[in-house]
């Protein structure tokens, strides 16, 4: 039996892939801010079979009560076996653009909040000697891009946190995995308008369940094409980029 923490649990793309651990009859401490979406989510996942759900009102943003709450998660879980971290916001660029408060308060959210969860679950697990660590990031953090730099740069240092501890806790025997997806349909872009390039929050959800059950650690887009496009926009001329 999997035993799971999910931090951001009420995400669309942190609820699919919940569903899918559900299945297999895992064990799970859910965190997330909204007391209703969580017991709602809850019920949801014990119909799906869970073995069993316990739920945590918190939120992410007060960076000082992450390091007890990782603790938390690990004294109801009795230990972790995967740990998923897919809370975030997507900001409004041209505010950013024009306030530092606001751009801090982006990453402060997107940003230090993972990663203060990444560096306290990667002790975790590391003490354990097994587990895995997700961390959703994005494709954006792979260029900065005129349209939404604040937003890929909040998501660009995850990455790369994400990338080195695969590397440094793979002697621990964790797997550390990154998870970049493209344009994902979710409450948060439900205003945007969706063409062809855009996933399903059920398939990244299902992409990630796939990943960690697969083993993998390291970096995955979802869906995989998005590995090429980003390749080919990282290493495009600025003229074209500044179009995007």
């Amino acid at each position: 039996m999997l035993r799971i923490a999910i931090f951001g649990a009420t995400s669309g793309i942190a609820e699919a892939a919940a569903r899918n651990f559900a299945k297999e009859g895992a064990a799970f401490f859910l965190v997330a801010r909204d007391e209703t979406a969580l017991a709602d989510m809850a019920s949801d996942l014990k119909v799906r079979g869970a073995a069993a759900v316990e739920t945590h009102v918190a939120d992410l943003a007060d960076l000082a009560a992450l390091p007890p709450l990782c603790e938390t998660a690990k004294q109801v879980l009795g230990m972790i076996d995967v740990a998923l971290i897919a809370h975030g916001v997507l900001p409004d660029q041209q505010v950013c653009e024009t306030s530092a408060e606001a751009t801090l308060d982006v990453l402060r959210i997107n940003t230090l909040s993972p990663a203060s969860l990444m560096i306290h679950i990667g002790s975790i697990l590391s003490a354990q000697k097994s587990g895995s660590l997700v961390v959703i990031s994005s494709v954006a953090g792979d260029r900065g891009r005129p349209s939404n730099y604040i937003y890929g740069a909040s998501k660009a240092l995850l990455s790369v946190i994400g990338e080195g501890m695969a590397l440094k806790l793979a002697a621990n025997g964790v797997k550390v995995l990154v998870v970049k997806p493209g344009f994902v349909d979710t409450k948060m872009t439900a205003a945007f308008p969706k063409g062809p390039l855009w996933a399903s929050a059920a398939d990244v959800g299902g992409a990630i369940a796939a990943a960690v059950k697969a083993g993998k650690s390291g970096t995955i887009y979802t869906p995989g094409w998005w590995r090429l496009v980003m390749l080919i926009i990282k290493f495009a001329p600025g003229f074209l980029v500044r179009r995007l």
